[in-house]
């Protein structure tokens, strides 16, 4: 059994209580090692399709098409993996929130949110929680983000996705007609109706770059 299902076992059996600070640590550090590893393998499937879109420049139809399907592919996995990444960072906010939460459990005692916070169902507190950022900084801070986590709904939404074929080759299309700039189009060659989370996640990949 993994340190995570360990934690999440306990954490459903008895709230918090049984959690250490150093299992909790210890998590914070794997889950933080996941999480850039996957960051750098969406990184490096992001460069290839850029990389394709380029060799499709000025080729024959026959060539664009095989090439869509590579790119296509490589857009498939960059989702699959994408989805990791917020499994992996929807775990990590929820360790690293628990472990604020266990540093400040005197003081939550002595303010009376401690029963509040253990009252809970386990599965809505483990939801709520993944779903923040604590600010761990100041007590007052953590007080009032647990605060919001008693208001908060949990949202779903569906994702929908567009003809990743036809926009390549419009991309295509821009890049010999020279309307627009090989680098602009390959820079913002995105092939689904991303949710924001997305767009911004890429933003953060290209910065780190």
């Amino acid at each position: 059994m993994s340190l995570w299902n360990k934690i999440k076992g306990k954490f459903q059996k008895n709230p918090i209580e049984k959690l250490t600070i150093r299992d909790l640590e210890g998590e914070k550090i794997r889950l933080k090692s996941k999480l850039d590893r996957v960051k750098k393998e969406i990184k490096s499937l992001d460069k290839q399709k850029k990389q394709l879109f380029k060799e499709g420049i000025g080729a024959d139809v026959l060539t664009k098409k095989m090439l869509a399907q590579d790119i296509k592919s490589i857009e498939m996995e960059m989702r699959l993996k994408y989805k990791t990444f917020l499994t992996y960072q929807k775990q990590f906010n929820f360790v690293n929130n628990l472990l604020i939460v266990k540093k400040y459990e005197k003081e939550l005692k002595n303010i009376g949110m401690w029963n509040k916070i253990t009252n809970i169902q386990p599965e809505l507190l483990e939801a709520k929680l993944s779903e923040i950022i604590l600010d761990s900084k100041e007590f007052d801070s953590v007080v009032e983000g647990l605060n919001k986590v008693f208001e908060m709904r949990i949202d779903e939404f569906d994702e929908e996705v567009d003809s990743a074929e036809k926009k390549l080759f419009e991309a295509w299309n821009q890049a010999e007609s020279g309307d627009i700039e090989v680098d602009e189009i390959v820079e913002n060659l995105d092939l689904d109706t991303k949710e924001e989370d997305d767009e911004e996640l890429f933003k953060r990949l290209e910065k780190e770059k």
